[in-house]
């Protein structure tokens, strides 16, 4: 007869947690305050799981927004939870745990989706997902739960209306989701006299989105924050019609290994209605060539002009011509904004802003890159960088920064009513109905 040994581990859950960890379901959605405890409750579910469902060879993964995050934060919390059931010493270079069952458990960084990438996973932790990219879940991990059934938990502060907050929305109507959210005022963690001293520190959409977990607050950080609020509040951010007369302008971040984001635009009088944005990755400029093909064809608009950063002009050591050159070859006569400064020309894009009406629907993803985008932090020094953060809000902002450097309204009638015929290169094959 066989012996089952009882192993107890250090952890003992908090009551808001329990109902999290007594959970029939298989994907779980939680939103909670800055000192909630999220990160040891979560990541001792992953521990439990991994010992007690006893898949053959199981693997388990805890992701953090980067990898640096999950050497400082979680590896001294792993090693200390999982150190009654590990076979062998941890492997610190690879932040992973072999346990007695024969399953690994590993720590990772989004910010390099491809160490992610391999054959299965059994139970996986998205932490603060919300400054994710969303495709590290749906083309990168979300595959490598499918033919074991794997089940995942996302979990963070919100970050606006993004991709973490769609998902806690669904989770909200969905019987095959668990949902929590745990706010400071009442989760009774936090004492109501260190809430009250956390009031005075930080500002009222500080407070509201750390410890209050409010979607609705501004980012901290946003470089337009201010000119995206006053949008909402003035009704520029709307349902917008096409006008079919008035020619669209595009404005372009190309990237390599990177998103490439393309702004649609026409401009009436002193209006810049952004009616269309697009944004992919991994993919050639054959694919955005027909893009713009069939959003000419599917909404019956025409184009005006194409704006693209300076460094479309450098030649690629693998073909030896620029991309401004394969880009005329497919049709697309490129206007070369010259380099400037990033912050002047975030300021340039505060004043276009003030102008900026934007359709919510086609543009959402754009406008949400808009409404996070922002300064870095300095975790050191514990201040903001004047520089951008660089991550997957960047791609927008700085397509549409290109079109507000390169547009010049000193050169036009004020209206683009008026007709003129496209250049050469756009008469080709690749623009014909």
């Amino acid at each position: 007869m066989s012996e089952h040994k009882i192993i107890q581990i250090k952890y003992r859950p908090r009551d808001q947690f329990r109902p999290f960890h007594r959970r029939k379901q298989r994907w779980s959605a939680l939103v909670c305050h800055r000192r909630a405890g999220k990160t040891v409750a979560i990541l001792n579910d992953l521990i439990r799981g991994a010992i007690n469902e006893c898949k053959p060879e199981g693997r388990y993964a805890f992701i953090f927004r980067q990898r640096n995050q999950a050497k400082d934060t979680a590896r001294r919390y792993l090693r200390r939870y999982a150190e009654p059931l590990v076979a062998k010493p941890p492997n610190e270079s690879e932040l992973r745990v072999d346990l007695v069952n024969g399953s690994m458990l590993r720590l990772y960084g989004a910010d390099n989706p491809d160490a992610l990438r391999g054959p299965y996973l059994d139970g996986v932790v998205l932490d603060e997902f919300a400054d994710m990219k969303p495709e590290v879940w749906h083309e990168v991990v979300r595959p490598m739960l499918a033919d074991r059934r794997g089940w995942a938990t996302f979990i963070g502060t919100p970050k606006g209306k993004n991709e973490f907050w769609r998902l806690y929305e669904s989770a909200k109507s969905d019987p095959e989701w668990f949902h929590m959210i745990l706010r400071a005022s009442e989760s009774g963690i936090l004492a109501a006299e260190e809430l009250a001293a956390l009031r005075k520190e930080m500002s009222e959409d500080q407070y509201n989105q750390e410890m209050e977990c409010s979607f609705e607050a501004a980012i901290r950080g946003a470089f337009y924050a201010e000119e995206m609020r006053t949008m909402l509040a003035e009704g520029r951010i709307t349902n917008l019609e096409i006008n079919k007369e008035v020619r669209v302008h595009t404005a372009w971040d190309l990237g390599v290994s990177d998103s490439t984001s393309i702004w649609f635009i026409q401009c009436v009088g002193r209006e810049r209605r952004l009616v269309d944005y697009y944004e992919a990755s991994g993919v050639g400029l054959d694919h955005y060539t027909q893009v713009l093909h069939d959003k000419r064809i599917a909404h019956g608009w025409r184009y005006g002009d194409h704006y693209f950063p300076h460094d479309i002009k450098h030649r690629e050591f693998t073909t030896g011509r620029s991309r401004l050159q394969a880009l005329a070859a497919r049709g697309i006569d490129a206007v070369v904004v010259p380099e400037s400064n990033v912050l002047d020309g975030i300021n340039v894009t505060r004043r276009l802003l003030g102008r900026i009406w934007i359709d919510e629907k086609r543009c959402a993803r754009g406008l949400e890159a808009l409404r996070q985008y922002r300064r870095e932090y300095d975790d050191k020094l514990k201040d903001w960088k004047t520089n951008p953060l660089h991550d997957w809000t960047s791609h927008a902002a700085d397509a549409l920064r290109t079109f507000a450097c390169g547009y010049d309204d000193s050169t036009r009638s004020g209206s683009m009513y008026i007709r003129r015929p496209p250049p050469p290169q756009l008469r080709g094959t690749h623009w014909s109905n």
